[in-house]
């Protein structure tokens, strides 16, 4: 039986909401990643439910997946066309989150200290269609979303791992 829905928004919600799915869309909007630069863009996602995510959204018809075959593997994931038609909304959640964090007062994390030159403006942008950056910043980056970099800072706990098994990203915050 197919699924029926009275509203647009329902479709839409039931399509990219939950908490990964939006994340990882965004992520991917930038251009294709590897599984594990997705796993280091989103810490706090477990492997079991990234690729979950992963093959849903691939169900869906939103990401492709494409293994090249190779030891160690080789798989990206990109945004479909049907995907690449969701930057607006993406984009639009990015602005509003920023606004409501600025309203609020909730700490976001800083745009990456990476400069532009370093990315380049050669990432083929999937939101204006025209090789703008299409209102993102830090060369087709959203500002908060960075490409982080794992470091050997300590954690306030003194761990290096946290207690967690992983690095913390080096903040100014952080000393060391």
């Amino acid at each position: 039986m197919e699924k029926r829905y009275h509203c647009p928004v329902e479709l839409a919600v039931d399509v990219i909401g939950g908490r990964w799915r939006p994340v990882i869309l965004a992520h991917l909007k930038q251009g294709a990643h590897r599984y594990g630069e997705l796993r280091r863009r989103m810490p706090q996602v477990s492997e079991k439910m990234l690729v979950q995510r992963l093959r849903e959204l691939e169900a869906d018809g939103l990401v492709s997946r494409e293994d090249f075959g190779t030891v160690p593997p080789h798989v990206e994931y990109r945004l479909t066309e049907e995907g690449a038609s969701l930057a607006p909304v993406l984009q639009a959640l990015y602005d509003w989150g920023t606004a409501r964090a600025a309203r609020t007062g909730t700490p976001m994390p800083r745009p990456s200290s990476v400069p532009a030159a370093r990315w380049g403006n050669d990432r083929q942008d999937l939101g204006a269609g025209d090789g703008s950056l299409g209102g993102l910043h830090d060369a087709g980056r959203p500002a908060g979303c960075s490409r982080r970099r794992r470091s050997t800072s300590v954690a306030p706990s003194g761990d290096p791992t946290g207690g967690i098994g992983r690095s913390w990203p080096r903040s100014a915050d952080t000393p060391g």
